[in-house]
């Protein structure tokens, strides 16, 4: 049902292509990431909280379709529905139906709590495109609420100086604020403006985070020591940073489970956290998929394809595509 093709993943049924590479005719949004929502396609369908991002990003006068969780829609020979997939806002997994048979494209997805976005939804299907961005055994999560008491002890732990927290705009930054606030936390959290500008929709959709500020709106002279900031990889080292006098600093990412990491990237303190589903999430997923094959696609898509092949008894291969995974 699905074929690879220069511009992406083509569904020739619903003549639409999903997450695609370059602009096409018609386009299936699994979320509004860069590597999955791309500018230039004449159309998108996409989840409905997923909008105001989507516009943010891609234009706000793009063509697009937004459709509720579990609504089903016909396109062209195909039926097509989105369902949760627990990443962020809006993300969905996205199920195609044709001719008594059933696709799914995963997108990103996890299987840990989140109060900031909709829990995953298992889908039944005969083929699975699944991620495998943390596809190896020793990645295995904490849930997020112990995470959330890790850092809130480390940025209380020493109120001397600021304490700059490096995640990802999009997601990451907004998991950290309803984690934070679903553990009691209610002191004022700042952002940067890359982080702000995202957040906005979050609480447009009603998601409850803790109380935050733009950094940009505190006056120059004020004091910062004892306050909380969330920014982007990106402003790490950068001219952004010079306003706070010797901060301690901590990234939240998946990658922070591979000893060396936080070394490595320069950062104080590490805490593991992902959007992403861990090894056993993802063995989970195609179980309850009931999948009679499978197809994995970026991260470590050779190490699941193999031990689905070999340990679970599934048809698996990986499948190469350009989605890069969690890039922080």
């Amino acid at each position: 049902m699905i074929e690879r093709t220069a511009e992406g993943l083509y569904c020739r049924a619903a003549d639409a292509w999903v997450d695609p590479w370059r602009p096409v005719p018609r386009a299936l949004i699994t979320h509004a990431h860069a590597d999955h929502a791309r500018a230039g396609c004449g159309e998108y369908w996409a989840v409905d909280v997923s909008e105001g991002v989507l516009r943010q990003r891609l234009g706000q006068e793009i063509c697009l379709h937004p459709v509720r969780y579990g609504e089903p829609i016909w396109l062209g020979q195909c039926r097509v529905s989105f369902h949760s997939a627990g990443h962020v806002l809006g993300s969905a997994q996205i199920r195609l139906e044709s001719e008594g048979e059933v696709w799914v494209v995963s997108g990103d997805y996890k299987r840990d709590d989140d109060p900031s976005c909709a829990p995953f939804e298992p889908v039944a299907c005969d083929v699975l495109i699944t991620e495998a961005t943390f596809g190896m055994p020793i990645y295995r999560w904490k849930p997020g609420s112990e995470l959330a008491a890790e850092i809130r002890d480390w940025w209380q732990g020493d109120r001397s100086r600021p304490s700059l927290l490096f995640c990802y705009a999009f997601g990451k930054a907004q998991r950290l604020l309803a984690e934070l606030k679903a553990i009691g936390v209610e002191e004022e959290v700042l952002l940067h403006g890359a982080v702000e500008t995202v957040t906005r929709h979050y609480r447009e959709a009603a998601v409850p985070m803790t109380p935050s500020r733009p950094v940009s709106e505190i006056p120059r002279n004020e004091v910062l020591a004892g306050r909380l900031v969330l920014a982007p990889p990106s402003a790490h080292r950068s001219s952004w940073m010079r306003r706070f006098r010797t901060p301690q600093t901590g990234f939240a990412s998946g990658w922070m489970a591979v000893r060396g990491a936080r070394r490595r990237r320069g950062y104080e303190r590490g805490f593991v956290l992902s959007d992403h589903a861990d090894w056993p999430g993802l063995i989970r997923t195609v179980r309850e998929s009931g999948a009679r094959r499978v197809y994995v696609t970026h991260g470590q898509s050779d190490v699941l394809a193999r031990y689905l092949r070999e340990v679970e008894g599934i048809d698996a291969e990986p499948l190469e595509t350009l989605f890069e995974g969690e890039s922080d």
